[in-house]
């Protein structure tokens, strides 16, 4: 009990001989760390984004004039028989059929008090076929293979519609991941530099401890912990920072009408219960394991 005494106080001891360092250690800790857990909030998001899209987006196989004039409820042959062919299709799930007149309704319904409802008139809408497909990504396929049938005007993959929205996101993840890769560098000097600062300053009494025939592993058990410190509490920095990030500008930019129907908002579940202990773990292994290897090649006694 006296030995682990002595270590957590040699411990807590060497952070504050060395304060400056550690404070600037754990900050820089803070913000790599930060910057992976907005890259892990960004694909969760992403996640859930594209999981809520592709549960919702279909392809529309919208259908000729003729059709869509003269047939309210999909009996004519030729819609049956395309709406037939498509149910039987392996590749789809469900079909169901949009008149004319229901997506002029719908129409009014998403764009209600808009200068464009003045520009459209029922007939500007074609009826549609719209098909649920059993893998979401198969959707080309379908397009191929339906966008010449007898009937049809053209069929549209919904999901191309929001790739762009997925391709921002995409890179808002990569430039957060590629800003932690940098800051984790500098986390990663830092704290190579400050044990070996630690063990400077101490060189002294650690070297009587040998002569007194302590181990080279009891001797450099405090430096470790002063790492694992720095990196622990540099996690809970950066789960703070999430936080009031998530209170005062994630959701104040998620609250507008238009991007609030677009992507799911963030939980604090989230950022408490699946990034935050994430954190946690990887501050400490980095900063154990960097500590570990600055023993092994700097410090001999």
């Amino acid at each position: 009990m006296n030995g682990l005494g002595f270590v957590w106080r040699e411990a807590l001891a060497g952070l504050r001989r060395n304060v400056t360092m550690s404070v600037a250690m754990m900050l820089t800790t803070a913000i790599s760390l930060g910057m992976l857990g907005a890259g892990l909030l960004a694909v969760r998001t992403i996640d859930r984004t594209q999981d809520l899209y592709y549960s919702q987006l279909a392809v529309q196989v919208a259908l000729d004039e003729p059709i869509s004039a003269s047939d309210p409820d999909c009996s004519s042959p030729a819609c049956a028989g395309l709406r037939g062919q498509l149910q039987d299709d392996p590749l789809v799930a469900g079909v169901s059929y949009e008149s004319r007149d229901a997506a002029f309704q719908r129409f009014l319904r998403i764009y209600a008090g808009q200068p464009i409802l003045q520009l459209v008139r029922p007939q500007s809408l074609p009826a549609t076929l719209r098909v649920t497909l059993k893998d979401p990504t198969r959707g080309d396929a379908l397009v191929a293979a339906y966008s010449d049938r007898p009937g049809v005007r053209n069929v549209v993959d919904q999901r191309r519609l929001v790739e762009d929205l997925f391709t921002f996101l995409g890179s808002v993840r990569n430039a957060a991941f590629g800003l932690a890769s940098v800051q984790a560098l500098a986390a990663l000097l830092l704290i190579s530099n400050t044990i070996q600062v630690s063990a400077f300053t101490r060189r002294t009494e650690v070297g009587i401890m040998r002569l007194v025939g302590a181990t080279r592993w009891y001797t450099q058990v405090p430096f470790l912990i002063e790492a694992v410190i720095t990196g622990v509490v540099g996690a809970v920095l950066a789960t703070v920072g999430l936080v009031l990030g998530k209170l005062f500008f994630i959701d104040r930019l998620l609250s507008g009408r238009l991007i609030s129907n677009a992507i799911p908002a963030v939980g604090m579940g989230d950022v408490l219960l699946f990034v935050a202990p994430l954190l946690v773990v990887i501050g400490a292994a980095i900063a154990t394991a960097t500590g570990y290897v600055t023993l092994r090649l700097y410090v001999r006694n």
